[in-house]
């Protein structure tokens, strides 16, 4: 990098400036002070010198702004790359070649090993004329890094929830195929719906792999047409009595006349399952659930159809709230891979509605979601 290592004269004025006075430092007449940036920002000179190093900069970096300032910009900002190569000779901003306009985002080290993100734009009064002015966005890694572990953490999740299913699917099938003949119709049946409940069991969860790859790249497609949801929470109810629940341990309210209400009903359904299985299963008592029209709040408008399950179990801790939709939140009974309640959040979402936890007031859990009504702009 062909700069100098003294301090430039412009960026000493600089330093005393806002020293003295305090004031933003205008970025392109905007009057723009950059310590209001999220991310660090480095500007240095046609003669590299930093002429601006805001405040993000100072803290990724640990360097102070009065010692950046006016300094060269490979003594300010000493970065190297992966294998410990120094990023700035490699680079040459200054006396590279004259059709470059930058560098792209790319993982760098600070001194001391700490990672951060950095990428770079060379600005030129003419297209191929000696660079201006080098700007340089810096971020920290951390927001990354969660991201990072979050994936991990799934992945791991997904392939212990597999294992124990294929592993199931594996062994008895090997089995039968095996030992055929020295099973009773009874034994061979009994295997046969094991393997049908496991193989289930894997559907669903490559199911919520989807329904989550899609929510968190804003992708799921929802097929909107008018959906009963009284008629819904019926058939859901019917499903658990089928299954060997009481009858009586369900209470259903639905406050006539419900407004239409367009939705995906399959995601719909995927919602309801998904609220109820969890008061029969992690709740007590009376399961009730309530639907009624509702006001959404004025910011938004428009009518909305709430739909509120509770039970009459301990409830959720205070302190476990703000966690209930988050990725593995499987309270105090384990089992499960904890994402359904992630995925219900991002499927009322996709809806337009909002869904909240709290405590029923017969001490349980009480969920209650809520369903824009009306009919698609495309048909009205």
């Amino acid at each position: 990098m062909s700069v100098g290592t003294s301090r430039a004269p412009g960026a000493q004025d600089l330093v005393r400036a806002r020293a003295d006075h305090g004031g933003p430092v205008d970025l392109g007449g905007l009057g723009l002070d950059p310590d209001e940036l999220p991310d660090g920002l480095v500007v240095a000179d046609e003669t590299g010198h930093v002429i601006c190093f805001n405040a993000a900069a100072a803290r990724i970096t640990a360097v102070s702004a009065a010692d950046a300032l006016g300094a060269p910009l490979d003594h300010a900002l000493p970065l190297e790359d992966l294998e410990g190569r120094r990023w700035w000779q490699l680079t040459d901003p200054y006396g590279g070649l004259a059709i470059r306009v930058g560098q792209p985002e790319r993982n760098l080290l600070l001194p001391g090993g700490r990672e951060v993100l950095v990428s770079a734009r060379y600005v030129r009064t003419t297209r191929t004329g000696p660079v201006r002015r080098v700007v340089v966005s810096i971020r920290d890694t951390e927001a990354r890094r969660r991201t990072e572990r979050s994936h991990a953490e799934l992945i791991a999740t997904v392939a212990h929830e597999l294992r124990s299913p294929l592993t199931s699917v594996k062994g008895f099938t090997a089995t039968l195929l095996a030992k055929w003949e020295r099973f009773t119709d009874d034994q061979k049946k009994l295997m046969l719906e094991t393997v049908d409940a496991d193989a289930n069991r894997v559907t669903r969860l490559i199911a919520e792999l989807l329904d989550i790859s899609r929510i968190d790249s804003g992708r799921l497609e929802l097929r909107r047409q008018p959906v009963d949801i009284g008629v819904a929470v019926g058939r859901h109810i019917q499903a658990h009595v089928a299954a060997g629940q009481d009858a009586d341990r369900f209470l259903v309210r639905v406050q006539q006349p419900l407004p239409d209400c367009w939705a995906d009903p399959d995601k719909v359904d995927q919602v309801l399952s998904n609220l109820l299985e969890n008061a029969v299963r992690h709740g007590e008592g009376t399961v009730t659930i309530e639907v009624a029209p509702s006001s959404s709040p004025r910011e938004r408008g428009g009518a909305e159809t709430a739909v509120t399950v509770s039970d009459e179990g301990p409830g959720i801790p205070e302190e476990s709230m703000g966690r209930v939709f988050t990725r593995f939140w499987r309270g105090s009974k384990r089992g499960g891979t904890g994402l359904g309640l992630y995925i219900v959040k991002g499927i009322v979402e996709a809806h337009g509605g909002t869904i909240t936890v709290g405590r029923a007031a017969g001490g349980g859990a009480q969920f209650r979601f809520t369903l824009p009504v009306g009919a698609p702009a495309y048909l009205q």
